[in-house]
């Protein structure tokens, strides 16, 4: 269909969430319970395990005797506890990523720990609705009971299409919770907050702008085609246009990217596949949950169009959640990317579900 799609369902057995415009999967949310017990975006008390010299971070002991890795170590020693948010999900045999820098996130707003000062989303350019949000921002981190003097408040678009009060009920309860989580510093590794489930984490994510249609069920992946598409995703192989090609494969030591022409054969056809992979990696990386050091292995093509692919990678990759650097051209001409891994592996997901990726 056109327009935009939300679809509440099940994937592997589980439930999951997924984000279509116009026929095309953009976004996806599963459930990562199946690889660990402690899922990104969960808030949990850890104790300072080990730290760890020349690398600037600390190992941690998490909740149910999992080992998380904290890069940053300023100010910790062993045995300290800190409050930390799973930044996402561990390879094998290593510890789970975290970081120090909670973030509590609501429909109408993110609650920012440790960065204080009340600020309105740029998407929301009428400026009586910024001074207004502004303002219900300021009287609810200052009224609020027990918060700490140092958080901040970032007020998201959805609030500038709905009622001051509806907003201002849902941010209240928001910093009641964080307030509440915050104060729970000192102990032993305990779980304090779940992340949102994947329906949840939709409503929450996905709400602005408001979806032309939402689709629920328990089969509606499969009745709407989504499994479909998530199973294309589960290949290696990604068709582009003109009969050219991608093999997005992951290696223990980085993510390979290889594009080619196909029988296309013309001097414009190694430029035309690059710039169908470039304007489609970020939302390739994101659907498979992959991450990393990601290295492109582009198709042949003149030293000169380099500054174009440069610019279409910046801009295909600006709108990304995920912290991503473009590290550039290596000298053997393969290019670099730093891409944050912040959800659970798609192909991790299915092994576990006992399907195969191809």
């Amino acid at each position: 269909m056109k327009g935009r799609q939300i679809v509440l369902g099940k994937l592997f057995g589980n439930e999951a969430a997924a984000l279509i415009q116009d026929g095309q999967l953009i976004d996806l949310i599963a459930d990562s319970s199946a690889l660990t017990p402690l899922a990104p975006g969960a808030i949990c008390r850890g104790v300072v395990d080990r730290l760890v010299k020349g690398q600037g971070g600390v190992f941690l002991r998490l909740p149910d005797g999992a080992r998380g890795y904290l890069r940053d170590r300023s100010g910790l020693r062993e045995g300290q506890p800190i409050l930390v948010q799973v930044a996402g999900v561990a390879d094998e045999g290593k510890a789970i990523p975290v970081t120090s820098r909670l973030l509590f996130r609501g429909r109408f707003g993110i609650l920012t720990p440790g960065r204080p000062g009340v600020n309105v989303s740029r998407s929301i350019r009428d400026d009586q609705t910024r001074a207004v949000l502004t303002a219900i921002g300021q009287a609810l981190i200052a009224d609020a009971a027990g918060l700490p003097q140092d958080c901040g408040l970032i007020l998201r678009s959805a609030a500038a299409l709905s009622d001051d009060h509806q907003v201002q009920a849902e941010l209240g309860q928001l910093i009641t919770l964080a307030a509440g989580i915050l104060a729970e510093e000192a102990g032993q590794p305990e779980l304090l907050l779940d992340p949102p489930s994947p329906h949840e984490a939709a409503w929450i994510d996905w709400a602005e702008p408001a979806p032309d249609q939402v689709d629920e069920g328990a089969a509606a992946f499969e009745q709407l085609g989504v499994d479909q598409m998530i199973d294309d995703l589960l290949r290696s192989q990604v068709a582009l246009p003109g009969g050219a090609s991608a093999a997005i494969q992951p290696t223990r030591a980085l993510l390979a990217v290889d594009v080619n022409t196909g029988r296309d054969m013309s001097p414009a056809a190694g430029l035309k596949a690059n710039i169908a992979l470039a304007r489609d990696l970020p939302r390739q990386l994101r659907l498979r949950g992959l991450g990393g050091q990601v290295v492109v292995d582009f198709a042949p093509m003149p030293k000169r169009d380099r500054a174009t692919l440069d610019q279409i990678l910046t801009a295909a990759f600006r709108g990304e959640s995920a912290e991503t650097v473009l590290v550039g051209w290596t000298k053997m001409g393969l290019y670099e990317i730093s891409r944050k891994r912040d959800r659970a592996p798609l192909a991790m997901l299915a092994a576990a579900a006992g399907k195969a990726a191809r």
